[in-house]
């Protein structure tokens, strides 16, 4: 009975996997970079939602890599409820992000969006410290 624990136990761990326990949250990121883009970040809007980051030219969403298209849409709400310029910063967690990158940018340029990809950020695991 104590193995069948032990198993279950670690098959619980391993199913979790360790990046969901140990994910930096997207926070971490906007708030990192709107601070050195001196911009203010999660304004709440006209509508009820929040801007990521608002500088003196973009409203910006951020994201994780494999949600870049939901990232588009988010983007132009934001620029049309602020009139600022439509941007994107992208997490990247792993060199396979890179095909949601050129996604994103085939999408903007096939269609002609006003967004700019403002930044990609490599996801990397900082001190504990920082993340609040």
């Amino acid at each position: 009975m104590r193995h069948f624990f032990i198993m279950i136990l670690c098959l619980l761990f391993t199913s979790c996997g360790t990046d969901k326990l140990h994910r930096i949250p997207e926070k971490f990121y906007q708030k990192q970079w709107c601070a050195e883009a001196a911009g203010q970040a999660e304004v709440s809007l006209s509508d009820g939602t929040r801007c990521d980051c608002i500088t003196a030219t973009h409203a910006v969403e951020f994201d994780f890599a494999p949600k870049w298209a939901e990232a588009i849409g988010q983007a132009l709400r934001y620029s049309m409820l602020t009139g600022k310029r439509a941007g994107i910063v992208l997490i990247l967690k792993s060199k396979a992000d890179q095909t949601h990158i050129k996604r994103l940018t085939e999408t903007i340029q096939h269609h002609n969006l006003p967004i700019d990809i403002l930044q990609t950020i490599d996801a990397q695991p900082p001190n504990q410290n920082d993340i609040k």
